[in-house]
């Protein structure tokens, strides 16, 4: 079977999502057995100068959701980045995987050549929607993705590859 524009994303993000959710209830596990408040998590950085553990979530969900949203050219629902317990960022991730296997995979395929536009602090960015999820999408997503886990495993968080890469599916 052929790589396609849907099976390169949908599929990808769920599974990146659904792993990110294994990771948080990991912690709120690490948080229990260490007796401390897994809220602590929510505000942890690597460097001052970059966002907290719960923008790195929030912005992976935006990403994967306004891929999709952008290629299928559907609305992306809103959420108000409130979050403020790993439960809640749990829901979001679910939220998100929700939204993108919504869109039927006819509305991504052949999108490859479609102009998408991304709009940007510096002025918006149009790209070919096979362009935009190779090189912005999909690295912006692993980017924000393995932060994530980073900050987790910087906390003292027991995780390791195979909860970032998830099962190995055939």
């Amino acid at each position: 079977m052929p790589i396609t524009m849907y099976s390169a994303s949908v599929p990808i993000f769920v599974r990146m999502l659904e792993n990110c959710g294994h990771w948080l209830e990991k912690a709120d596990a690490h948080a229990q057995a260490k007796k401390f408040d897994s809220v602590v998590y929510l505000g942890t950085r690597l460097a001052p100068d970059m966002l907290p553990f719960r923008n790195q979530i929030q912005i992976a969900c935006d990403g994967a959701k306004f891929a999709i949203a952008r290629l299928a050219e559907v609305e992306a629902p809103k959420f108000d980045d409130t979050e403020a317990t790993l439960a809640e960022l749990r829901e979001r991730l679910r939220a998100t995987s929700a939204f993108i296997t919504s869109v039927p995979a006819a509305k991504i395929e052949g999108t490859e050549d479609k102009d998408v536009t991304i709009p940007r602090r510096a002025g918006p960015l149009t790209l070919k929607g096979e362009a935009y999820l190779k090189h912005f999408a999909l690295p912006n997503f692993f980017f924000h993705m393995s932060t994530t886990y980073a900050l987790l495993r910087h906390s003292g968080v027991e995780l390791g590859k195979t909860d970032f890469l998830g099962a190995i599916q055939q």
